[in-house]
């Protein structure tokens, strides 16, 4: 995505705009944790999601540095594109408090899930019982499900060629992850990537709603019926009731 400048400017900026502190302490965090597990590859197993470890250990904590390990450069690379070109515009419109507890509710709640969907009767499931489980893609898939739901019509470019609205692109996203997640051992925790899509839509869609003021709304609604049916007032009609009163 290429941003131009007013006419009167002679530069443009590439991606959605510079890092704000939140992004460059999120993105610096993970390169510091990359080149730790470089340096000391056992910190993989230390800090990585383990089903196992999480549920017979109660090692909690796992659920949160899982986030920050990485399985290689262009995995790094991908993720942390990810959150800059679609964190950048979502903080801006939540601001920094929102943003990050969105982050983190939704990568530790990918990890919550991924340790349930280990532990079904399931061949293909219980596999993720022991395995290492490591990445911010949890927390990138509900941030990408925020942006499809906010701008359903905005274009990208998969793979950087072909145009598409984001609302089909995470569409196939979710139903190439629910395949693999089924069918597929790629070594890809496509579960917990299902997991981070799941959670980020039930997040958002909690926060439109609060129980308060929906019982508010509900009781007022049904008072304006109840008068309405009182004093025989109709708030519209078909073409055949003309000797309705129409206020």
């Amino acid at each position: 995505m290429r941003r131009y400048s007013p006419p009167y400017a002679s530069s443009y900026s590439f991606g959605p705009g510079p890092l704000s502190t939140t992004l460059k302490a999120l993105i610096i965090a993970n390169v510091a944790v990359f080149l730790l597990v470089s340096l000391f590859p056992s910190l993989q197993l230390t800090l990585g999601l383990v089903p196992a470890a999480v549920v017979r250990g109660l090692q909690v904590w796992r659920l949160i540095t899982y986030m920050f390990v990485h399985a290689g450069i262009f995995h790094l690379l991908f993720n942390m594109l990810v959150l800059w070109m679609i964190g950048a515009e979502l903080e801006r419109m939540w601001g920094m408090r929102y943003f990050l507890k969105f982050y983190f509710v939704t990568g530790a709640g990918a990890g919550a899930l991924t340790i349930a969907f280990s532990l079904l009767p399931f061949g293909f499931a219980s596999a993720l019982y022991l395995s290492v489980i490591i990445g911010a893609s949890g927390a990138i898939f509900g941030l990408l499900l925020a942006y499809a739901l906010y701008f359903p019509d905005r274009l990208i470019y998969m793979y950087f060629l072909f145009p598409i609205k984001v609302k089909y692109f995470v569409a196939i996203l979710g139903a190439i992850e629910l395949y693999s997640s089924l069918a597929v051992m790629n070594g890809i925790a496509s579960a917990t990537h299902l997991g981070g899509l799941l959670v980020g839509y039930l997040y958002l869609r909690g926060a439109r709603i609060d129980p308060l003021s929906e019982i508010k709304y509900r009781l007022l609604r049904w008072k304006i019926n109840r008068a309405r049916r009182k004093f025989d007032v109709h708030a519209g009609g078909r073409t055949d009731d003309w000797n309705r009163r129409v206020h």
